[in-house]
């Protein structure tokens, strides 16, 4: 299994270095494809969450801040996300929130992700179609945010 994930992630590695043919006109897409991200798969629970929070917070740049929180923190949105075998989210709905321009933010966030999610086949229960999880995103007074997996003592 581990040598058939190696060299599929050296096969996508090579075909993203292969030069696309010229074409003359695409069509834009409504919504941009979720594509495969590299290929990592995660030890456990806990480092799956921080391979996705990675992901949102590399996707949301413009919308996220760093460093310590503020004291008071404005919004705190609790999201709970449905992953399926290959990393597609399935679904992401809002667990807990009392302002719903956070809440608007956080879901956007999620979705704002253009590649598919890490694997999480080898995390499900057996028979499990989905496997679910929680991340609570951390607002400050500007609407920007952190996520709580890799937001680290405070």
């Amino acid at each position: 299994m581990r040598h058939a994930i190696t060299i599929l992630a050296a096969a996508v590695l090579l075909s993203a270095c292969q030069n696309a043919p010229p074409t003359a006109a695409r069509t834009p897409a409504a919504t941009p494809p979720r594509t495969p991200a590299a290929i990592q798969l995660a030890a456990s629970i806990d480092a799956y969450k921080a391979l996705v929070a990675q992901q949102i917070m590399a996707a949301n740049g413009a919308y996220t801040f760093s460093g310590r929180l503020p004291p008071m923190l404005p919004a705190i949105v609790v999201l709970d996300l449905s992953v399926g075998p290959d990393g597609e989210l399935k679904s992401v709905h809002v667990h807990r929130s009392r302002d719903s321009v956070a809440s608007a933010a956080a879901l956007a966030a999620v979705r704002r992700v253009p590649a598919l999610f890490p694997p999480a086949g080898h995390l499900m229960r057996r028979h499990a179609r989905t496997f679910d999880f929680s991340e609570t995103f951390l607002f400050n007074d500007q609407y920007r945010f952190q996520l709580r997996t890799l937001s680290g003592p405070q």
